[in-house]
């Protein structure tokens, strides 16, 4: 794995977290849903997994 595509990899993690952060800010947005929040944190982690540390778990491992 390139070193560009490492630090393409960690931008992109950094995408789908602001994106998480930023859905939960407006699903809190004067109220107290914890169970629509949970659903957002939820997909963020299943994608930061999938997206993200697969492809770099992979690569580690063929070192």
């Amino acid at each position: 794995m390139k070193k560009s595509k490492i630090g393409y990899l960690i931008i992109a993690s950094a995408i789908v977290w602001g994106a998480v952060i930023i859905g939960c800010a407006l699903v809190l947005k004067g109220t107290s849903y914890k169970e629509e929040v949970n659903y957002i944190l939820y997909g963020g982690v299943i994608s930061h997994l999938l997206f993200i540390w697969t492809p770099l778990g992979n690569q580690f491992r063929k070192k």
